[in-house]
């Protein structure tokens, strides 16, 4: 249902309909928080807002402006106090076509010349059109309207102009009969006494509007009168929030001292609630999507530590919480991961899961950690590879750098290698090595090389004399790459339920790199980023005192 629609619901289903004045989108959903079932976008607070006089002063495209911020910031019905049309009755199409097209659920016009001035003034100039002028313009917003829904009000202006009880009679029933939806008729007397009588004395089925200002009608007053449709509580807001502001700074002009208007505050919460934050970030979570912002990550840390030299200090803590100069393993490549704006990190825990404790991550737990190896715990996360994925092995260190890198890289499946193993005498565990299809740019400095080079073989048993690079554990996945990742995995569970797999005793029992060399045996491309330094393993006691030493080193500035 239209917010136009509701509007006419409501005439024909409630037998008060309650609006209060606003001014801006604040105002609105204020009226809305408290309760009332339709909003007036009141001519008379949108001109002080703006700090002229209501006198026709503002254009009907600055009103209109207003009006949509209002209609926009609440569910409720937007009536839009429309003065006398913004000039005659051709400028009322124009305006109908305006307003309603904006979603506006109807407009009110005055009977008085343009330009008019505000009903309430003392001494005010209260000039009154004729009546064939302004059943022209209530005939020419009915013609113009696009829905039967759309509502046009007659506001009768006689009483205001002291024209008499019998002209406001005679001009209600003219702009009835033209086909307004209803008659405001209006007064600046403080005696209800004269209204009151032009509702005893209505004598058609024409709702009436009242706009209790100066004259002091109670809601059950007023439903008491039967008649009476509509109560406009037009400008009482903005009025309030005039003394509450002034009050609160008169105070803080005085004292000096925000202590002593803090009562007077409402918090900053109900003003995010207002301005609708909570949807926001809602929406921003979902939709507003940065650079890298859309990858998950998945760091594998389920596992029990292998070397020995490991077993004292990882028996209270698992792996990836080892303390590395005061941040722990899995704390220093989360701030790595964070500082290239990926928020999305997923940690796949068994070993010790309760101690893995690291705020704005998703712990997956892998319940067969002790039995089954890391592709086993790859798939823990199946239901978090829907897309762009980083795959991060639990016990190495990379730097920023390199991360950055591969995240860039060009490839469905591409896994960072370093070809520097041979040279290095640090070895401490049988390598996952990899024969691609070129060697390794070597000379007095290693060129930076940019190109496609696929993988031909992966593994452990891969013979150290073919290999040409070894793999360090970080792996990215395309959208393309990680869904045939997983229909590889699917495929080959269902094909190897007996007997070996690639290198793996059974499928139960296999590495990343089987699947893999199983994918590229069936034809797929696997690329990769090489690499040289900018991560280190830690796979034992001398690696974990190694990177210890170094990152001191650097965070002292020992390195130059």
């Amino acid at each position: 249902m239209s917010k136009t629609q509701l509007l006419r619901k409501m005439f024909q289903e409630k037998d008060i309909i309650r609006i209060v004045g606003a001014h801006d989108g604040l105002t609105a959903i204020l009226v809305e928080k408290n309760g009332f079932d339709a909003v007036w976008a009141s001519s008379f607070e949108i001109s002080a807002s703006h700090c002229v006089p209501d006198a026709s002063i503002l254009s009907m495209d600055e009103f209109l402006h207003q009006a949509i911020n209002m209609n926009d910031s609440t569910n409720l019905p937007v009536i839009v106090d429309a003065d006398t049309g913004y000039g005659n009755s051709l400028n009322v199409i124009q305006m109908i076509k305006k307003f309603e097209a904006v979603g506006i659920s109807g407009v009110c016009i005055e009977d008085k010349e343009f330009p008019k001035q505000n009903s309430l003034l003392e001494d005010g100039r209260q000039r009154l059109a004729s009546i064939g002028e302004f059943v022209g313009k209530i005939m020419a917003a009915k013609n113009t309207q696009r829905t039967e829904d759309f509502m046009v009000f007659a506001r009768v202006e006689a009483l205001i102009a002291d024209w008499g009880h019998a002209e406001a009679l005679k001009r209600a029933h003219a702009y009835a009969n033209a086909g307004a939806d209803g008659i405001l008729i209006h007064s600046k007397s403080e005696d209800p006494g004269e209204i009151i009588k032009f509702v005893n004395e209505w004598d058609r089925d024409t709702p009436l509007i009242l706009v209790p200002t100066t004259y002091k009608l109670t809601l059950n007053q007023i439903r008491d009168l039967k008649k009476v449709k509509v109560v406009i509580f037009a400008n009482q807001g903005l009025r309030c929030a005039i003394k509450a502001i002034n009050k609160s700074l008169r105070k803080l002009n005085n004292t000096g001292d925000l202590r002593q208007i803090e009562e007077d505050l409402v918090p900053l919460s109900e003003v995010f609630e207002l301005q609708g934050m909570p949807l926001f970030k809602e929406n921003e979570r979902k939709f507003v999507k940065g650079e890298n912002e859309d990858i998950q990550v998945v760091i594998l840390g389920a596992g029990i530590p292998i070397d020995s030299s490991l077993e004292e200090i990882c028996k209270k803590i698992p792996l990836i919480m080892l303390d590395i100069n005061g941040k722990s393993l899995l704390q220093r490549n989360i701030e790595i991961l964070n500082s290239l704006n990926i928020k999305n990190i997923n940690v796949v825990v068994g070993y010790l899961a309760d101690k893995v404790n690291f705020a704005n991550i998703n712990k997956i737990f892998n319940p067969h950690y002790k039995k089954k190896h890391i592709l086993h715990s790859i798939f823990t996360a199946e239901n978090i590879l829907t897309n762009r994925a980083l795959l991060i092995y639990g016990d190495i260190l990379f730097d920023r750098y390199l991360a950055g890198k591969l995240l860039k890289a060009k490839g469905d499946i591409v896994l960072a290698v370093d070809g520097n193993y041979k040279t290095s005498n640090i070895r401490n565990k049988k390598l996952d090595l990899i024969k691609a299809k070129y060697d390794p740019v070597i000379g007095l400095r290693k060129l930076e090389v940019e190109r496609e080079n696929p993988v031909e073989k992966i593994g452990k048993k891969l013979s150290e004399d073919e290999a040409n690079f070894e793999f360090i554990g970080l792996a990215m996945f395309s959208d393309k790459g990680i869904k045939n990742f997983k229909q590889a995995y699917h495929t080959s569970k269902e094909k190897y339920t007996q007997g070996q797999f690639q290198e793996a005793e059974s499928f139960d029992l296999a590495h990343f790199y089987d699947l893999l060399q199983e994918m590229i045996d069936g034809g797929y491309k696997v690329n990769v980023l090489e690499i040289s330094g900018g991560w280190s393993e830690v796979h034992g006691f001398k690696d974990y005192k190694r990177v210890c030493q170094m990152l001191g080193a650097l965070e002292r500035n020992e390195f130059k």
